[in-house]
This record gives C-alpha cells, sequence and structure tokens, in this order.
C-alpha cells in the first residue's frame, strides 16, 4: 500500500502481536530433543517444499478484505473486498483464477498496489522450501505449546535483501511432529518508506490448518497496523489504521493435474525431458 510506517514501530506491533494472542504456553529454550536444530531445519525444508508442490493440485477459495479504520469510533471507513476461486481448466489442467465477488472499492485513504496482491497471492500464506532456506537466517527460539500443537519457534530474517525481492522477517512455528509451519507472525521486507514512493504493508498472521491429515495449509491471515503518510509539504503525516484478513478455504484436490512451474527466486527452472527409457510422467 502506498503509505509510509517506521520500520522499528511495524515489528513493535509485530511481536506485540505474537505474545498478545490466547493459547500461547511459555517459551522453553532448551534445544530439541533426539534432533540437531540443523537437521530440524532441513526436515522442515523438505517437509515444506513437499506440501509446495502438493497445494498445486488443490483448489480453494480465496476471500481478501482490507479496511481503512476510523480513528474515533474504531470502525472501518473503506473497504475493498474480492473472493476469489482457484480451480483448474479441465482442457490443459493450468490453474485458473475466477473472481466470483467484487464490490466496488470504497478505500479513498490508501492506494493498493501490486505489491498488496502479490503479498495474497505469495507472502502471505508463507512457505519456506529447501530451495528458500539459503535466502534466510534462522535462529532457533525454542519449544512451545500452541493451542493444542507442541512447536518449534524460529526467528527468521533475510540474510541479505535482493533488489526486487521480498522476504519474510518475523518468527514461525513449526510442528514437532510433522516438521511443517503451522504459524507465522511478521512483516514483509523490504519496505520502501521514501517520501512519495512508500509502498508499505502492516505487520501479519498466518494460521495453518492440516487438510486430508497430512499437510498443513495457510487458512486465515490478519494483519493490523497503524502507518503514516508523509507529508509533502513538511506538515505533520497523516496515520491510516489498516486491517486486513486474508481467508483460505473450500481447499479441495482436483481432479485435474496441473502443469507446476518450479521458481528459483524470480527464475524458472527449466525441468530435464525425461530419458528416452523412462516412461513419461
Amino acid at each position: 500500500m502506498r503509505i509510509a510506517l517506521t520500520l522499528a514501530a511495524a515489528l513493535a506491533l509485530t511481536t506485540l502481536a505474537a505474545h498478545a494472542q490466547e493459547g500461547f504456553g511459555p517459551i522453553d529454550p532448551t534445544a530439541p530433543s533426539g534432533i540437531m536444530v540443523p537437521d530440524l531445519i532441513k526436515r522442515m525444508g523438505e517437509r515444506e517444499s513437499a506440501f509446495e508442490k502438493a497445494r498445486q493440485d488443490y483448489e480453494f477459495r480465496q476471500t481478501v478484505k482490507m479496511n481503512t479504520i476510523a480513528d474515533d469510533t474504531n470502525r472501518p471507513d473503506g473497504e475493498y473486498m474480492q473472493v476469489t476461486d482457484i480451480t483448474f481448466d479441465p482442457k490443459d489442467g493450468h490453474r485458473v483464477e475466477k473472481v466470483v465477488f467484487a464490490p466496488q472499492n470504497t478505500i479513498e485513504r490508501v492506494i493498493l498496489t501490486e505489491n498488496d496482491m502479490k503479498d495474497v497471492a505469495e507472502r502471505l500464506p508463507f512457505i519456506l522450501t529447501t530451495e528458500q532456506l539459503p535466502d534466510y537466517n534462522l535462529t532457533y527460539v525454542g519449544r512451545q505449546k500452541v493451542d493444542d500443537l507442541d512447536t518449534y519457534v524460529f526467528d527468521s530474517a533475510p540474510k541479505q535483501i535482493v533488489k526486487g525481492h521480498r522476504y519474510f522477517q518475523g518468527r514461525i512455528w513449526v510442528d514437532q511432529q510433522d516438521f511443517e509451519i503451522v504459524l507465522v507472525n511478521g512483516l514483509n521486507v523490504p519496505q520502501e518508506t521514501r517520501a512519495g514512493k512508500e509502498d508499505l504493508s502492516p505487520p501479519f498472521t498466518t494460521y495453518y490448518q492440516q487438510i486430508d491429515g497430512k499437510y498443513w495449509f495457510p487458512t486465515y491471515t490478519k494483519a493490523e497496523g497503524v502507518l503514516h503518510f508523509a507529508a509533502a509539504n513538511g506538515s505533520l503525516s497523516q496515520a491510516v489504521h489498516l486491517r486486513n484478513t486474508v481467508k483460505y478455504t473450500d481447499y479441495k484436490k482436483s481432479n485435474f493435474r496441473t502443469k507446476v512451474r518450479v521458481f528459483y527466486g524470480n527464475e524458472e527452472i527449466q525441468q530435464a525431458p525425461p530419458k528416452k527409457d523412462e516412461p513419461k510422467k
């Protein structure tokens, strides 16, 4: 969103959100039992890679709601909403996005950007695969009970910021049994803060649920923060309270296979064709 936010303030909101939720037990800082931290990270990456591939075969509904919140009433004074069904074309198996509900956008105090839409599709449902692990520093924090789940907790930050790339910075919770991410809380970085070129987003929390008894799918994201327009005339900036939610529902494995495209960063990896003595998959 075309807004300006002090990064330190945003991260403070992120940390507060992570610890203010009910259902969080105390963090036990002792090392994992029966597995070294590097091996734990490796297994998590492998499971996340398997999940990313499996998710390509699922249809689902994505409901996005973005609100600006009035300071005096703490109620929405502007709204953007879009409901999209993500399905597959039965002819060629390619993924299809069909907007099924999109009322008029009434948000006036911020401008939605391409990054906002990419965040919804690619970064709010955060997945950390083997291929992505080299881009991040993961710091083991400890073990924590979250509702009925026993989790490992990590702090995550990009090793470096590459121009044109966006990264997740914050905290992730990994299920101790399935080695998959079940909760994330953080911020997409880098955040563009230069006056007149602001493109910012509030901190967010994404929850995951187990679907079909195997993988943990993102099902709900909430993002909220108070952000500030940089004033062009030298006056005080204008604060804008944002509250956004994304729901990912109605997961169903498709009967039509999708053509999976594999990327490393922004580059598509071309898969080698099968050998002559190998059957095509």
